[in-house]
C-alpha cells in the first residue's frame, strides 16, 4: 500500500485564497471535479471551494500499486496542506469521496469544520463484486462501465432533461485511467468503517437520493445512527427525484442544504 496523490481544481472564483472558509468537495467512482462544477458556482461567493480528482482520473495522476481509503483521505490533508497549511475546512463528498469523508472524520476529525457525506456509507457494496469489476476494468477498459454507470448514477429522465451535464460526466469516466479506476475499486473493497463510526465527533449531514440503488436513504440513515451511537452529530437529509450523483442532478437543494449545514457549524 502507497498513500496516492490527488491534485485539486479551484471551481470558485479567482481570489486570494483565505478570504473564505475552505471547501473541499471530492468525487464519486468515474468522476471527476465536473461533478461538482454547477453546487459549486452556487457556492463560490461564500466559500473557497477546491476540488480533488481521484488517481486516474481527472488531473491526479493514476497510480502502479493498492491504497485504501484512509491513504486517500491522508491525501486530501496533504492536498489541504499544500494550498492552506494545517487550515481547519468543510469537506463534502459523493461515494468514494463520501467514504473518503468519514475517513478524515475518523482520522483528522480535528481538521474538519463540518462534514457532508452524500450518497454513500460506512460499506458500500460487496468485496466480490468491488474486485469483480477491478478485473473487468483492469482487462477492457473504463469505457465497459459507461451503460452500467449511466443506469446507476442518474435519477429516471435526467439524462433527457440534462444532456450537457450528464455527457460531461459519462466523458470523465471514459477518459479515467483503467488502472487508476481499478485500484479505487479495490479500495472500496476493503472499506468498511461501521465499527468506527462512534469516532466521528465532527458535525455531519448525510444527504442521500431516494432513486439511488448504490447508496439508498437506508444506508444513510444507518451512517448517521452509527455517528450517533458514539455521541456525534448527524443529520439526513433525502432528495426525491435524485440518484448516485447528488451535486450534478440536484445542484440548487445540495447548495442549500449545504450552506444551511456550514453556517450552522463554524462558518
Amino acid at each position: 500500500m502507497a498513500k496516492p496523490t490527488v491534485k485539486a481544481v479551484l471551481l470558485s472564483p479567482q481570489r486570494e485564497l483565505g478570504a473564505k472558509p475552505l471547501l473541499v468537495v471530492g468525487p464519486s467512482l468515474g468522476t471527476s471535479t465536473v461533478l461538482w462544477t454547477e453546487t459549486a458556482a452556487l457556492l463560490g461567493d461564500d466559500y473557497d471551494v477546491i476540488g480533488w480528482d481521484l488517481p486516474g482520473h481527472g488531473i491526479s495522476p493514476t497510480v502502479t500499486e493498492g491504497f485504501d481509503v484512509a491513504e486517500l483521505a491522508d491525501a486530501v490533508v496533504d492536498l489541504v496542506d499544500s494550498v492552506s497549511p494545517e487550515s481547519a475546512f468543510h469537506y463534502a463528498g459523493v461515494s468514494l469521496g463520501g467514504a473518503t469523508g468519514l475517513q478524515l472524520g475518523i482520522k483528522h476529525g480535528h481538521r474538519l469544520r463540518s462534514l457532508s457525506v452524500q450518497c454513500s456509507g460506512a460499506k458500500l457494496g460487496t468485496p466480490e463484486g468491488w474486485l469483480e469489476r477491478a478485473g473487468t476494468v483492469r482487462k477492457l477498459g473504463t469505457p465497459v462501465m459507461i451503460q452500467g454507470s449511466a443506469e446507476r448514477w442518474f435519477g429516471p429522465g435526467f439524462m433527457d432533461r440534462q444532456p450537457e451535464i450528464s455527457s460531461r460526466l459519462l466523458h470523465a469516466l471514459r477518459d479515467a485511467d483503467r488502472f487508476g479506476y481499478s485500484f479505487c475499486c479495490e479500495a472500496l473493497a476493503t472499506f468498511d468503517v461501521r465499527e468506527q463510526l462512534g469516532s466521528i465527533t465532527v458535525p455531519t449531514q448525510v444527504i442521500a437520493g431516494v432513486e439511488d440503488s448504490v447508496a439508498p436513504p437506508s444506508l444513510a440513515e444507518e451512517t448517521a445512527e452509527g455517528i450517533r451511537a458514539g455521541g456525534g452529530s448527524a443529520v439526513v437529509e433525502t432528495l426525491d427525484g435524485v440518484g448516485h450523483l447528488a451535486p450534478a442532478e440536484a445542484p440548487a437543494a445540495v447548495a442549500d442544504l449545504m450552506r444551511t449545514f456550514m453556517k450552522e457549524n463554524g462558518l
